[in-house]
């Protein structure tokens, strides 16, 4: 008989073409599928995460699943898959999940957060967690910017030109917040979905707003525009992590 697994997963993305597989690329899908095909002799296992993750995005808490016949119990499918998983990828926590759940479509809220170190210097310690910025930032400003965010808007202006989403870009973001702790700027969107690159151009832009390339007052206006132009480029995937899903 049949069961469905659930897993949180945490992964460093430096080394990775994004999440979902392709040939000829490692990717963070390839590499735990490779992982349960080898646990189930040869059989092909698919997974279905809640979203997807950029080259050189990590993650957290991102959460898939998987249908499975065996039954190893929890501490079993851990320790199986972290002892496959190369050491890029971790299997933090794995359950069997309650009927009729869906990785992705049963997600309520995503939380991304986006580290911006802030200093002269590149920290060689820090430099695949963080997108360095050498110049002075204004926390003040951005503070005031990430506010306006907030509520359901159309995020038309801050979604790659890339994007393979058609239709309407209306999300709900119900929190971003931006912190300062010391050298670090932390910013943190929490939302009911995102659009492809839609972090990094925020963070792009309120990078723009910190250093006066931009006014406060202008996120607003690119928000209202729907125009991808009047946002600013796309700040590094370093920063980025998928810091958890809500169910």
């Amino acid at each position: 008989m049949t069961q469905r697994m659930k897993a949180i997963v945490s992964y460093e993305g430096t080394k990775f073409s994004g999440f979902q597989v392709q040939d000829q690329y490692r990717t963070i899908q390839g590499e735990i599928e490779k992982a349960l095909t080898k646990i189930h002799k040869g059989q092909q296992i698919r997974i279905q995460a809640s979203g997807r993750t950029d080259a050189g995005v990590h993650a957290k808490g991102q959460v898939i699943h998987f249908d499975t016949e065996l039954r190893l119990g929890d501490y079993n499918w851990r320790k199986a898959l972290n002892t496959l998983l190369p050491d890029d990828i971790r299997i933090v926590d794995i359950t069997e999940a309650e009927e009729g759940f869906h990785a992705r479509y049963n997600a309520k809220r995503k939380q991304y957060r986006y580290f911006i170190h802030n200093a002269p210097e590149q920290d060689v310690f820090k430099r695949r967690f963080v997108h360095h910025v050498p110049y002075n930032l204004e926390f003040d400003r951005m503070q005031q910017a990430i506010q306006v965010i907030e509520g359901t808007h159309d995020f038309t202006a801050f979604c790659s030109a890339r994007a393979e989403v058609k239709g309407e870009k209306i999300r709900t973001i119900y929190e971003a917040t931006c912190e300062k702790q010391d050298d670090m700027l932390v910013l943190t969107f929490t939302g009911n979905g995102f659009l492809y690159n839609m972090v990094r151009i925020l963070a792009g832009t309120l990078i723009d707003i910190g250093n006066g390339r931009k006014e406060p007052e202008d996120m607003a206006g690119i928000l209202a525009s729907k125009d991808r132009q009047l946002a600013s480029k796309t700040a590094a995937a370093s920063g980025l992590f998928l810091w958890k899903v809500d169910y």
